[in-house]
């Protein structure tokens, strides 16, 4: 009898929060195995040895099959038909707009948001000073251009980004830009339909969205304080 998958993740990771949401969604059996990267926990000789050899998040351990990268993981999980067509489209059509936007997220949304949370809040907690006002400058630059390409080109004629349903392309882009809320931006600040669209994706997802976001929705309401 083999054993539930284990899923190593930090729900203060984007793509570890969209998995985490996915595995809920789809009641796939996973053994919970929290890693706490504030405190360095994936930097272990331990963890590198016996965890993931490029000491990140998310990472699955499957009866001994070890798969890093949450792409990857997505895509394996799929084709061992523990997730749904509604998710993961079966048809070639709509799953070719979903790997798009997959795709996509990695050098624009994703690199954006993900910048800028550690230069406006991670580097100041770690260090205690600000990092470098050109580096910040040049993080925003690249997620106002993503989230502007969301607003008028992913959401131009749809509802969500692959379609008129929501897919694992939502839960990954709504996840890197309620990262960048942690750091005090203000990411549907003239973009409504990025507005309504996250909405839409919050209650898709729900009660468990909420749930994987209790971090980021705690330290957004400091950020405004």
């Amino acid at each position: 009898m083999t054993g539930a998958m284990k899923y190593f993740y930090d729900l203060m990771s984007p793509p570890s929060r969209a998995l985490y949401i996915l595995f809920t969604l789809e009641k796939i059996p996973f053994e919970s195995n929290s890693v706490a990267l504030r405190k360095g926990e994936h930097l272990t000789e331990d963890y590198k040895k016996n965890v993931n050899k490029f000491q990140k998040v998310p990472v699955i351990h499957d009866n001994g099959f070890v798969l890093t990268e949450s792409v990857a993981i997505l895509r394996y999980l799929s084709g061992k038909g523990l997730v749904s067509s509604q998710w993961y489209p079966t048809d070639i059509i709509q799953r070719a707009r979903v790997d798009e936007y997959l795709e996509w997220q990695h050098n624009t949304l994703a690199l954006g948001s993900g910048l800028y949370f550690m230069l406006k809040w991670v580097t100041p907690l770690m260090t205690g000073k600000d990092a470098d006002p050109k580096r910040v400058a040049e993080a925003k630059r690249i997620l106002e251009g993503a989230l502007d390409l969301l607003e008028t080109t992913w959401l131009a004629d749809s509802k969500f980004v692959s379609g008129d349903r929501p897919t694992v392309a939502d839960l990954f882009a709504s996840s890197s830009i309620e990262q960048s809320k942690v750091a005090g931006f203000k990411p549907t600040e003239g973009r409504k339909k990025v507005e309504n669209w996250m909405q839409e994706v919050r209650k898709a997802a729900n009660p468990i969205y909420d749930e994987a976001h209790k971090f980021a929705y705690k330290n957004a309401a400091l950020a405004r304080l």
